[in-house]
C-alpha cells in the first residue's frame, strides 16, 4: 500500500497511530489565532506526539475545528491539558 503523506484522509487516520487508547481522549480545537508551527511544536514538547503526528493533527484541526490528539487515563491527559491551556491553545478532556 502506497502511503501519500499530504493526501488528508490518510493524514486522517494516521493522527492518533501508535498512541495508546485508554478511554479519554484529549482534544485541541482551531483558536485562529496560533501559527501551525506554534500547534506543533506544542503537540511535540506536551503530547509527545511525532512531528508527524503533530502535524497531521494541525492540519485536522485546521480543517474541521478540531482533532483528538491523544489518548489515556485522564491522570496523564489533565497534566497535557493544563501544559496546553497555560500555552493559550484551546483544549477539552472528554
Amino acid at each position: 500500500m502506497k502511503n501519500n503523506y499530504s493526501d488528508p484522509e490518510y493524514q486522517e487516520n494516521t493522527c492518533l497511530l501508535s498512541i495508546d487508547e485508554q478511554g479519554n481522549e484529549l482534544i485541541l480545537f482551531n483558536d485562529n489565532i496560533h501559527t501551525f508551527d506554534y500547534v506543533i511544536n506544542a503537540l511535540v514538547d506536551i503530547c509527545e506526539l511525532s512531528y508527524e503526528q503533530a502535524t497531521n493533527c494541525a492540519n485536522i484541526v485546521d480543517r474541521r475545528g478540531l482533532c483528538t490528539v491523544k489518548h489515556g487515563s485522564y491522570d496523564i491527559l489533565v497534566k497535557m491539558y493544563d501544559k496546553l491551556t497555560k500555552k493559550q491553545l484551546k483544549a477539552e478532556i472528554r
